[in-house]
């Protein structure tokens, strides 16, 4: 979609009311995603910085940056670091219960974000209860400095993104958060994470990069996560091979399609924000 200029008439009203009229504007807080994992999207941050090779070809950067310097549009800082706290509330006006990942145009647990937005946003996500609220990062080291002071309710799921066996020590940060499922993002899948150890571990995402610069997945690596999920008794879920287009590809690894989704941890969730 090419934009002229000025936002379309009638775009900006779109955007608020989650409408079908502009998809660049739905983006940012949508109700429907093609995310296969999940239903919807919440947006309170945007815009990110690179940190692994996983971030190379980043589907939100490409995104956003088509938009930069385009007045009135919510991309026209591009994807610069940005707080929307007008956003802060939309999962309190959905009142049909969803699962929704927060924050994937940005990655929650960025440096720039102050620690009073994040308990914020947290708080929001306490108070929906009848939403589950899916987060994924890569900066795990800001996630297990701060989980301690943040609550974790039933609803509020854990992950990290682990592409290749450089970064599989994200998963024992993650295994400090008392989060009732905590899951690994293996998307884009850039090598064997056979050094990948999954004791407390919920679920595990796996998936081919895409995009005109995509790096090819190989199939002895999804198999060999498939299996050690299944050793493990951690849910399996395959999005994606990948390819020039996301579902170009489709979903089948061994004549299957792989869509097992985790059972929360009733253990866990007793840790709350604390008292005072």
């Amino acid at each position: 979609m090419a934009w002229g200029g000025a936002v379309p008439e009638g775009c900006r009203e779109a955007y608020y009311r989650q409408s079908n009229r502009c998809s660049a504007c739905r983006r940012s807080v949508r109700d429907k995603t093609p995310i296969e994992w999940t239903e919807a999207t919440w947006n309170p941050v945007t815009g990110c910085d690179k940190v692994s090779p996983g971030c190379a070809h980043c589907y939100a950067e490409t995104f956003a940056e088509r938009f930069r310097g385009v007045p009135g549009h919510p991309y026209e800082q591009g994807f610069d670091l940005k707080l929307w706290p007008d956003r802060l509330e939309a999962p309190l006006r959905w009142r049909r219960p969803r699962t929704i990942f927060v924050n994937s145009m940005s990655d929650l647990f960025h440096p720039g974000i102050p620690d009073d937005y994040l308990q914020r946003v947290f708080e929001v996500m306490e108070a929906a209860h009848w939403h589950v609220f899916q987060i994924l990062t890569k900066r795990h080291e800001r996630l297990a400095e701060l989980a301690p002071d943040l609550p974790w309710p039933s609803n509020l799921w854990m992950g990290v993104s682990i592409e290749n066996r450089r970064y599989v020590q994200r998963a024992d940060y993650l295994r400090k958060v008392p989060a009732a499922v905590r899951f690994i993002s293996a998307e884009p899948l850039l090598g064997s994470l056979e050094t990948l150890h999954l004791e407390g571990i919920d679920w595990l995402i796996a998936g081919g990069e895409s995009g005109p610069h995509h790096r090819p997945v190989r199939v002895d690596w999804l198999r060999q996560l498939r299996d050690m999920c299944a050793q493990s008794g951690v849910a399996f879920f395959f999005k994606q091979w990948g390819g020039r287009y996301p579902k170009v590809g489709g979903r089948l690894l061994d004549d299957k399609v792989w869509s097992e989704k985790p059972s929360p941890d009733p253990t866990r969730w007793t840790v709350t924000r604390p008292a005072g």
